[in-house]
Parts: C-alpha cells; structure tokens; sequence
C-alpha cells in the first residue's frame, strides 16, 4: 500500500513539474515514452524517476558566470549575494510591479519574420552614435549605486565596458565619479543628470562631467519624488541589518524612503555621492525638481556643450518637442517600471516616439531587455541602440567586473544567432519587414 502511495505521489510530481514546463506544448506528447512510463508498473518505477530526473530543472544557482545559460541566471545568483534590502532596491517597480512585468511581456507580443537563403558567414553587429563605433547596439544604463551590489561598483562596470567595447552610462547618484568611470573604462562614458532642484548644483555636475571628458549629458524626465516601490518596502521588512548610517531615501526623506519629504533628506544621501562632492548642497531637497518643464531643457541645452539626450520619453508628442527643443537624442524607458505604474511596455511606445522624432535624432530604448531577440526587435522597430540595466547589476552582484562581462557575451552571442537566422548581416539591415505582430 505504501509503495502504490509513493509511486501516485512520483506521478503526481511529475504532472506537476509538466505542468509548467514547455514540454507540455510539444506535439504528441503523451503518445511516445511518457505514455508508456505514466502506464508504468512496479519495474518500471526506477526507470520513471530516472525520467523525472532528467527532467526536472535543478534549482541550483549558479556559482561561476560561465556556467549561465542565459542573463536571467544571474537573477538569482545576485539575490543570493545581496543583503534583502539591497536586492529588493533592485527588483523593485511601482505598487505591485506591474510595469516591470508589461516592460519584459512586451517583447513576447512580436514576431520575427526571418528570411532565407542568404550569405550569414559574416555578422557585423557594429553601431553607430554620434560618430563613435561600438562593437553592439548595447548600452549600460545608469544603475545608482553600485557598490550596494560589489565593492567595486561602477568602476567594474566601467572595466567590463570597456573590454567589451561597449557604451556605458554614469548616474548621478553612482557610488563612483565621472573620472574613475572613464579611467576604468579606458574612454568615454556618458554622463546622466538628475539635476536637483537647485541649477546651481546640476550645471557644475554637466560642468564636471564634460571637463573630465563625458562626450553626452543625458537627462532623466521621468521620475517624480514618490514612487510606492512596494517590493522595496518589503524587502526592508525582513532586513534586520541597521541601515540608516549610510542609506537615505534618495527621492524622498527617511531612511526606509516612505516619507513623502523632509528637509535636507535627499541633500545628506547627496553628500555621499562623489559627483556632488565639494557643491553646496544646503538648498537641495530633490533629485528631480516637480517644475521642471521645457523652459528648463531649453536653460540646460544653452549650458551644456556636448550632446544632450533626454531619458524617459514615450509619446510622439513629447518626441517633437524635444526635437523642437534641440536635444541630440532620446531614451525611450520609463525607469525600469520604477518611475511610475502606467503598464505600458516603452517597446510599445518605442514606435511612436520614433515617428515623432522623424528621423532627426537617434533613439535609445530600454526596460525589458533580457534576449538577443528583444535587442534584435527593437531595432527593427527603429531604436539605434538598445539599454540594460538589471541584468547587468545582477551580473555585478553576483560576479563583479566578470558577471557583468558575461552578460554581455551571452546577449552579444544571442544577437549574433538571430541575426543570422533572421538573414541580416548588419544592424543597418533590422528593419521592420522582419518583424510581425503576434496574432491577439
């Protein structure tokens, strides 16, 4: 009787681990073997759990880059290397994350049309911006705080940039400077700005920047002081480590960043930052000032001296007047799904703001990104490049400058696949006619 129990439980799990797997889908499925092991007697039962075996995914996590078969391995290795509070700064999105999610089930709503019976020996997945050549259409975004994930933080970033040949974003609130980033990368790394409500502050940090020889200034619109980042708030829960001597809410006031203001909160977290180091910081009380509007990006376009992009457009409206406004580029993100909880994927909004710009400036998207296939329809949906910012922080937390390095080979290599079974030698070559859009 035991053993009949145990052999329905064996079967039971085995049901259940089909259940969510892929295999599931397959054609003929239960005709061949499985049938016949689910059909099976007493001396068949040590075959059965061979099969299971076989087929039940390890739930191990990785201990070495190479051993990752795709970026989402990492996820969990970081999780596992990080304190709760840290990881869930990372994860975490607005209310229940639901724009995170639209941003990565976005990708699922396109197809690819792939072409055959073309040459594909030889794959050049070079790009072009602003007259430099990067060897892929990857760009690190901005990630603040990066020695929360490693003790080297951007500057291991900035080394695996630059042994890859890639281009990378600084944010303002790094935990490293401008001019490490750019030594440790060996060339130019792009500056990004929240400006703070004081001009003051924000022009000498585009003044520092472009002196230590940041070719772009990009300047995020997207993120207003307040954002419910609920997954954050738990995570702190089950951290029981006292955080408050080095962590303050960088948009809002208290250390477990739930206070909607409090003097001088976001001026202190300032002052650990070494882009702010040496600025007079008494007057500022956010990252990113509730006014700003188009007069400000007309005031900081007369200022800066190099390129200036705009980060979190994702409407045809705003994309013309940012054209209008002589800005150099855009980003299409809206910060990860960390900004605010609209559930709109930016690879939806990626087509307008592309129309919107009319083929003036290049058009960077990001959020979602996790296969060469989704770097792969971006472009043929119009963007020059494409951004990534979580799996290169877990490829951080988990690994250091190696991690990181990993990410990019693994996307660098799925881009290359599809490309070729897609028939496109050449980033020129993605347009729109290899893409489709998946049947609702």
């Amino acid at each position: 009787m035991n053993r009949a129990i145990d052999r329905s439980k064996t079967r039971r799990k085995f049901l259940q681990m089909l259940s969510a797997s892929p295999l599931l889908a397959s054609p003929g499925l239960f005709a061949g073997p499985f049938a016949q092991l689910l059909a099976a007697g007493d001396a068949s039962e040590r075959r059965f759990r061979g099969w299971l075996d076989s087929f039940q995914q390890s739930d191990e996590v990785i201990s070495s880059p190479d051993q990752a078969m795709d970026v989402m391995d990492f996820e969990p290795a970081a999780r596992k290397a990080l304190p709760p509070a840290h990881f869930g700064y990372l994860a975490t999105g607005v209310d229940d994350d639901g724009t995170v999610r639209a941003n990565r089930e976005g990708y699922s709503r396109i197809q690819i049309r792939a072409r055959r019976l073309i040459d594909v020996e030889n794959i050049d997945m070079s790009a072009n911006l602003f007259g430099t050549k990067w060897s892929t259409p990857i760009v690190l975004s901005p990630v603040s705080g990066q020695k929360a994930f490693h003790p080297e933080g951007e500057v291991a970033v900035a080394r695996a940039a630059g042994a890859k040949g890639q281009l990378m974003m600084l944010s303002t609130v790094a935990t490293s400077s401008i001019e490490d980033a750019i030594a440790a990368r060996g060339g130019p790394v792009w500056q990004q700005l929240y400006p703070t409500n004081v001009w003051e502050v924000g022009r000498a940090i585009v003044k520092r920047a472009e002196a230590a020889g940041s070719p772009a200034i990009v300047l995020t619109v997207d993120l207003q002081e307040g954002s419910n980042r609920e997954t954050l708030f738990r995570a702190e829960r089950v951290d029981k480590r006292e955080c408050s001597a080095c962590h303050q809410s960088a948009y809002t006031g208290d250390a477990r960043g739930r206070a909607r203001g409090g003097a001088g909160g976001f001026a202190s977290y300032a002052a650990r930052k070494p882009m702010f180091n040496g600025l007079d910081l008494s007057k500022v009380t956010s990252a990113h000032p509730a006014n700003m509007n188009w007069d400000f990006v007309k005031r900081l376009r007369d200022t800066v001296t190099v390129k200036l992009l705009l980060k979190g457009i994702v409407t045809r409206e705003d994309a013309q007047l940012a054209v209008e406004h002589g800005v150099d580029g855009l980003m299409v993100s809206n910060h990860g799904g960390r900004a605010e909880e609209t559930l709109r994927p930016t690879i939806e909004s990626l087509p307008e703001v592309i129309e919107g710009v009319g083929g003036k400036v290049p058009v960077i998207v990001d959020g979602g990104i996790r296969r060469g296939t989704d770097i792969f329809k971006a472009l043929a949906l119009g963007a020059t490049a494409v951004g990534i910012g979580r799996p290169h922080a877990w490829g951080l937390a988990a690994f250091g400058q190696s991690g990181v390095e990993a990410v990019l080979e693994i996307l660098r290599r799925e881009l290359r696949t599809i490309m070729r079974q897609a028939g496109t030698t050449s980033i020129e070559k993605i347009t729109r006619s290899y893409i489709a859009s998946r049947p609702s």
